[in-house]
């Protein structure tokens, strides 16, 4: 047993890991895949701090609530920006190599919905250098790994109507096995859920919100699930995302006519919108970046003159870009309180995965990195000292003895129906009727097909029955939790009856502040999902 147990091994996780264990705790991060692979490595962009003599903290804050679109809670949008600065300062000494200016300061740029230069960057491969950087120093600290390892349920304890989680239930890529790791205080950084849209998301397959499924069938609160944020510029053949840094620098976006059609820089929510407007009136927007100058775009833009040559086959020194907006970044995830703690006792949550209530309705460009820092070190935190006031706890075998079970009865599955070619209409149903715009008709036939999904997963069995390295099987997991999430996301869409941020709807297009400025929260009530509406006040959830 460890004192802290964090699940997920990106940014957020490595980082409350490394201030868990500075708090004095024993600490284990175990992760689906490998720390450097995950998605915290396409945040290119930059990571926002007010240290720019032209900025202010203030603006910065500002600037967040605006985007938040009313849903952003001011205390945690000030802790967020008040700790940027020294949040940056700490990424910088313990090694981050951040592009520099001529004064040899830490470079800038701004991005959408920005008042001021503001994204700390490190050419356009600032979130792969962060983990990188967190990797090494996680290394150091000789925090413990254990990588491809499958999360599959949390095991929880109720002691007086209080219910703990006191552990989690594992299996092993490598090897098949199941393996119980029990702990003080958990921590979830297990990333978002925008693979639901599957080949129209920015986002690498992993990203299948099995944190926040298990975390929903062990009775953690979800919020905020309709809210998921486009990203204007994904390639349009490949959905590879093409970082906001492009036009951060001065790209232009130009319709099939080779005109400019709007504001490059206005907030991620407005322009997709504005930018799928344009493709279904002229057929297609291209990213303009040949004016800035092969020069400029080899030393700032590398990565993404390698994706477009890559992935669609033209060269932006020369060539314009073919893109499309597609889903990128998941607003919603685990409520969580102050301490970055869930209503479930000893159960904290940080990153993407978690909803710490500073993006709201709309991610403002050059948070996300942001937040990992801040509710990292302070879930890391409070983790810790929550440890300290467990003793041990007790094991209980009988969650891995169903969990088991239930795995048995998968490999009894008939294979009628591919799930594959399913988890495919899942992304395209989604994309089309739960995307940059929505309406009832439309939500509720995809919620509809997402139950007869649900019903007829006993004939999408797997066919690979193997132990070692069954991929086939933890693909399916994957779909059963993407199934699970998609049902969220469309009671939440169908639920909030107007158009705020990244959630609009055809049916309702204005924003409601008298019925709807307030977060949505799901619950699972025998097998049911049932949503509501809170406030959520920042002293508990």
């Amino acid at each position: 047993m460890v004192d802290v147990l964090v699940i997920g091994s990106g940014g957020a996780g490595m980082v409350a890991a490394l201030s868990a264990k500075e708090a004095g705790a024993t600490v284990m991060v175990v992760g689906k895949s490998y720390p450097t692979r995950s998605q915290t490595c396409m945040a290119q962009g930059g990571i926002n701090a007010a240290i720019g003599e032209s900025d202010s903290v203030s603006a910065h804050i500002a600037d967040t609530l605006k985007s938040s679109q009313g849903l952003g809670d001011k205390k945690a949008i000030a802790k967020l920006c008040e700790e940027g600065i020294e949040a940056v300062a700490w990424l910088d000494k313990i090694g981050l190599p951040f592009s520099r200016s001529a004064e040899s300061k830490i470079a800038q740029r701004r991005l959408g919905g920005a008042s001021a230069d503001r994204a700390c960057y490190a050419q356009d491969y600032t979130g792969l250098k962060i983990l990188h950087t967190l990797y090494d120093n996680c290394l150091k600290n000789q925090i413990t790994f254990l990588n491809e390892h499958f999360l599959l349920e949390l095991i929880t304890q109720e002691d007086q109507e209080v219910k703990r989680v006191v552990g989690a239930v594992f299996k092993s890529l490598k090897s098949g096995e199941l393996t119980s790791i029990y702990a003080r205080s958990i921590i979830m950084a297990t990333g978002g859920y925008s693979r639901v849209y599957d080949h129209y998301s920015t986002n690498a397959t992993g990203s299948s919100g099995d944190g926040l499924a298990v975390a929903l069938r062990a009775g953690a609160i979800l919020s905020d699930m309709e809210f998921v944020q486009f990203h204007p510029t994904g390639l349009k053949n490949a959905s590879i995302l093409i970082s906001e840094s492009a036009r951060g620098a001065g790209g232009h976006l130009l319709n099939a006519h080779g005109e400019r059609f709007t504001d490059e820089l206005q907030p991620r929510d407005s322009l997709s919108r504005a930018i799928d407007v344009e493709i279904q009136k002229s057929g297609a927007v291209f990213l303009d970046i040949r004016h800035l100058g092969e020069n400029f775009i080899d030393h700032e833009l590398p990565q993404e003159r390698k994706l477009a040559k890559l992935y669609e086959n033209v060269d932006p020194v020369t060539d314009v870009i073919p893109i499309k907006p597609v889903a990128h970044y998941t607003m919603g995830g685990i409520a969580v309180d102050d301490n970055a703690e869930s209503n479930l006792e000893g159960l904290f949550a940080v990153g993407e995965c978690a909803n710490h209530n500073v993006h709201g309705a709309n991610r403002l460009g050059g948070n996300s990195l942001l937040e990992l820092v801040v509710f990292g070190k302070e879930a890391g935190k409070q983790a810790a000292l929550s440890a300290q006031a467990i003793d041990d706890v007790a094991e209980n075998s009988e969650v891995q003895a169903e969990v088991a079970y239930k795995l048995e009865m998968i490999k009894s599955y008939t294979n009628e129906i591919d799930f594959y070619q399913k988890r495919q209409e899942l992304g395209t149903l989604f994309y089309h009727f739960a995307g940059i715009t929505r309406s009832e008709e439309g939500l509720s036939s995809a919620l509809e097909q997402v139950h007869g999904m649900q019903h007829e997963l006993p004939k999408m069995g797997i066919l690979d029955s193997s132990d070692i390295y069954n991929t086939n099987l933890i693909e399916f997991l994957e779909f059963i939790n993407m199934l699970t999430l998609a049902e969220t996301m469309l009671v939440a869409m169908l639920e909030r009856r107007e158009s705020r941020g990244a959630h609009a709807r055809e049916d309702f297009s204005e924003k409601d502040d008298l019925l709807y400025a307030k977060h949505s929260a799901i619950i699972l009530h025998y097998q049911r999902i049932e949503i509501g509406y809170t406030t959520m006040q920042r002293e508990g959830v």
